[in-house]
């Protein structure tokens, strides 16, 4: 709204007393007819001295109708806090200076703005909404919001749009301009003005959403003040508890993910022991995209996957878990190989939110041998591994030293290249598996720490020599992974960025144990 010549709105000479910039104080020490006046011209970014008696130094209140006039005094002389920027909603101006003084009369530091309706008021609000401060400091935002409720509540026309609700029966209920100011400013604390016949109408604005009502002729300075200042901490305990139940909600959705991303594995018969750890990144509380599953079919075949969906998020965690069911679902259905990570892709592309989402994959297929029997220790095995632009697992022995699996036919990630022409192709690797053979799989959040306070990264070889010195101090199983992910951790500095996924899978002649 432009401004006068004089730095005012238009319309702010229409309020008696309402001086640019000019310091509101106790009635006792406003200048009297008798001496005379002194206009203090406009200083850019002034700041108001305040009033001294002789009973101490009072606050400032201010009064500015609705524009762009510069706002005098900036609060408190200690520091300790801003003034609270009052908005109020008035239409009837004697209403408006009563208000005023009762402000006066508080001794509290407050910064009145003066709209005459709720069209005014809005414009005000999105001017000192973060979004229309453009970066300013919290300072600009207004702190409550007074309204009369015998104010217009100048409704938009049906025509325009966002037009509330009638009451039930089309009868007007009287807080017609408070569900649009709720509608339109959600987030700050309002009180309501309403006069000795209303009480019940007050009590209606409080059950609708407003902070606080008060009765127009019984309210004083010190009352008006204790009811801004509550109604201020009320919507702040409003909001806390607002975004504790959000974040109780997000927890609860975050549970029934990672029940689906980390599923129990199927491995009764298969004579393995099974540990697996997951560690979400630092940044989130929330899950990310990284999935495993292992299950024995029919035929003794034991089929292992572990994977990760780019990014971090909702979207991402629910891709995993329909990656990982779908993954579980077509090796029950016979399945295996290239045509299984052909299918997975065609999955992963119907169900990505966008064309960049992709996913890493592993997938070891461990074939049935005489291994799995109790007279049979010193057997070898034979697995085909499969990459999908993931790390390749390590091979851990009782006397040898880990080692990472050859990733000479790794293919490119799940999503990256389109499988109908051929490009994305993912030929298995042959493996031999030794008597007591033990295999790591893990996402890359692991390899990705940090090594100290530089850039080097641990990389899947700073990962294998740390296996090693776990190893060689005779740690096994679950203690085994806890250990080298908490070296891992310390070598970072604290909490890995990305989530990590481990799966230890051991050729064990006993009962399946898991971890």
């Amino acid at each position: 709204m432009p401004a006068t010549g004089d730095g005012r709105a238009p319309g702010a000479a229409d309020l008696p007393g309402a001086h640019d910039g000019a310091p509101v104080g106790h009635a006792r020490t406003r200048p009297t007819a008798t001496g005379p006046a002194t206009a203090t011209p406009p200083i850019p970014h002034p700041r108001s001295q305040p009033v001294r008696t002789a009973h101490g130094t009072r606050r400032p209140a201010h009064l500015t109708e609705v524009g762009n006039a510069p706002v005098a005094g900036d609060g408190p002389l200690d520091g300790s806090a801003a003034p609270l920027r009052l908005l109020v909603i008035e239409d009837d101006a004697s209403d408006a200076q009563l208000i005023k003084a009762a402000v006066a009369d508080s001794g509290t530091s407050i910064e009145i703005h003066w709209a005459r309706g709720l069209e005014q008021a809005t414009q005000l609000l999105a001017q000192s909404s973060p979004a229309g401060r453009r970066g300013r400091s919290r300072g600009g935002e207004f702190g409550c919001v007074l309204l009369d409720l015998a104010s217009p509540a100048d409704l938009p026309h049906p025509e325009r749009g966002h037009h509330p609700a009638a009451p039930a029966g089309g009868a007007s209920d009287g807080l017609e301009g408070l569900h649009e100011l709720l509608r339109r400013a959600p987030h700050i604390p309002v009180v309501v003005l309403t006069d000795a016949a209303g009480a019940e109408l007050g009590a209606a604005a409080v059950a609708a959403g407003a902070q606080d009502f008060l009765l127009k002729h019984e309210t004083d300075g010190p009352l008006l003040a204790r009811a801004l200042r509550y109604a201020v901490e009320r919507k702040r305990a409003d909001e806390s508890q607002r975004r504790l139940v959000e974040a109780e909600l997000r927890g609860q959705e975050n549970a029934r993910l990672q029940r689906h991303l980390l599923p129990t594995p199927l491995l009764d018969g298969a004579g393995l022991s099974f540990t697996r750890r997951y560690r979400p990144g630092r940044r989130r509380a929330l899950l990310g995209g990284d999935f495993y599953d292992a299950v024995r079919t029919d035929d003794g075949t034991v089929h292992v996957v572990i994977g990760d969906v780019c990014g971090h998020g909702p979207d991402e965690a629910a891709l995993g878990v329909a990656l990982r069911i779908a993954w579980r679902t077509l090796v029950f259905a016979g399945l295996t190989g290239e045509t299984l990570l052909t299918t997975l892709q065609h999955v992963l592309e119907h169900e990505r939110r966008s064309d960049e989402i992709f996913a890493t994959l592993c997938m070891l297929v461990i074939e049935p041998g005489a291994a799995t029997g109790l007279d049979s220790l010193g057997t070898g095995e034979r697995a085909r591994l499969y990459l999908a632009g993931h790390p390749a697992p390590l091979l851990l022995s009782r006397d040898q030293a880990p080692t990472t699996l050859p990733a000479d036919f790794a293919g490119p990630a799940l999503g990256l290249l389109p499988c109908h022409d051929g490009a994305a192709a993912w030929p298995a690797h042959e493996v031999e598996l030794q008597p007591g053979w033990r295999l790591l799989l893990y996402t890359d959040g692991l390899i990705e720490g940090r090594v100290g306070a530089g850039s080097r990264r641990l990389g899947q070889d700073g990962l294998a020599d740390l296996i090693a010195d776990h190893q060689s101090a005779g740690l096994t199983r679950g203690r085994l992974v806890d250990s080298a992910i908490a070296e891992v951790e310390e070598l970072n500095g604290g909490a890995l960025t990305d989530d990590v996924a481990v799966l230890l899978l051991e050729r064990n002649p006993v009962q399946l144990i898991l971890g």
